[in-house]
């Protein structure tokens, strides 16, 4: 059986005995019996706050939106938010309220996926603040062996990337906690509360557990696989599928060939994936209420289907095809475009590409990185 760090936290009851915790979850902090861990810290130790990440602690609250100091309906515990549009950082006033800080969100392993970061600020005030630090682990659903894509460089920190990771990291929040904290000499008081029975090669199904959203965005396994790739879109003027029922599965535009792309595709042989033609409305999000054409992706196999690569094989493959293909501006003055916050560098907008020596350079980083991270390893 794998069990999560709530499952284990029986063994672990002494960290938190006599201390005043504030406790930063999402819709996915739950147990094997889906009880939440706000409600577990609740009754059974002193919780005195809930912070918040985007979407809210459980999960009521839109991608991006802004939220006040509110109680929780259920607990009556105070929520301070971490989304908030001036800072995403835990303030002296509310490190004030607790003597320990725990942290219990599904991640999904890739780098651009927000809630990584409110762990490592949340980390790093901790730090300042001399307040202890828990991750409650949680296992990685791409496993926590393959790395993709190439390292975030110096000067493109953002809230989709602000730590020198690759895009697919293969680590679990833990590690990547401990490996910050070490190599960034933070020091803080960390402890790790760690997954039992998880293995470094399991990806999600291979652990016999029920898929819970970690967003709406991510409603499958699937997605999770494919968003390292697909989420390039977002930096674009192309649909990533936002608005459908298979977010970052659909790719498109309302100038797109459906039937001329997805042959294109094929025709490339790319390993575990198929493209199938497909039309669509988006609810909501780019080109919405507008009819758009294009691929849908289908991952036929896990272990070999590489997501960062055909996402952007893809990627040029629209933009060589398509005048109207664009990256989208930045969207402050002064701010870089979106897509070199994704890519954590401005090679994607280099109009002289040459694809195959750049995905040969984002192999040889992702070599790098996974050499290193080893030392970081919890899990075998």
């Amino acid at each position: 059986m794998i069990r999560n760090g709530i499952d284990c936290i029986g063994q672990y009851t002494h960290l938190f005995k006599g201390k005043r915790l504030g406790l930063i979850t999402a819709p996915t902090g739950l147990n094997d019996d889906f009880v939440a861990t706000i409600q577990i810290m609740h009754e059974n130790f002193n919780l005195v706050a809930l912070f918040s990440p985007e979407h809210g602690v459980r999960g009521d609250q839109a991608a991006g939106a802004q939220v006040d100091t509110y109680l929780d309906p259920i607990t009556g515990v105070p929520v301070y938010s971490l989304y908030r549009k001036d800072s995403k950082r835990l303030s002296p006033d509310m490190l004030d309220e607790v003597d320990m800080v725990v942290y219990d969100i599904q991640d999904v392993g890739v780098r651009y996926y927000t809630f990584i970061y409110t762990m490592l600020y949340a980390l790093e005030d901790c730090a300042t603040a001399g307040k202890e630090f828990v991750v409650l682990d949680r296992l990685n659903p791409l496993d926590g062996v393959t790395v993709e894509g190439n390292i975030l460089k110096p000067g493109y920190q953002s809230f989709v990337g602000n730590y020198p990771l690759c895009v697919r990291y293969g680590l679990t929040a833990g590690e990547v906690a401990t490996m910050a904290n070490e190599q960034m000499n933070w020091n803080c008081k960390l402890h790790v509360v760690r997954c039992d029975g998880w293995e470094r090669k399991m990806q999600f199904p291979d652990t016999g557990r029920p898929w819970v959203m970690p967003s709406l965005g991510i409603p499958r396994f699937d997605t999770a696989l494919l968003y390292s790739g697909t989420c390039l879109f977002e930096g674009t003027n192309i649909s990533e599928g936002r608005g459908t029922t298979a977010p970052f599965e659909i790719i498109g535009a309302p100038f797109i060939n459906a039937e001329k792309l997805a042959d294109e595709m094929n025709s490339q042989k790319l390993p575990g994936v198929i493209f199938r033609p497909v039309y669509f409305k988006p609810s909501f999000s780019k080109f919405q209420g507008e009819q758009c054409s294009g691929v849908q992706l289908h991952v036929i196999d896990n272990r070999s289907f590489q997501p960062l690569e055909t996402g952007v094989m893809l990627m040029y493959a629209i933009k060589r095809n398509y005048e109207l293909f664009t990256f989208l501006p930045p969207l402050k003055e002064n701010s870089r475009p979106f897509i070199d916050l994704l890519c954590g560098d401005k090679l994607y907008r280099n109009e002289s590409v040459d694809v195959p020596a750049l995905l040969e350079q984002f192999r040889e980083e992702s070599r790098e990185f996974a050499r290193m991270k080893q030392q970081y390893h919890l899990y075998e």
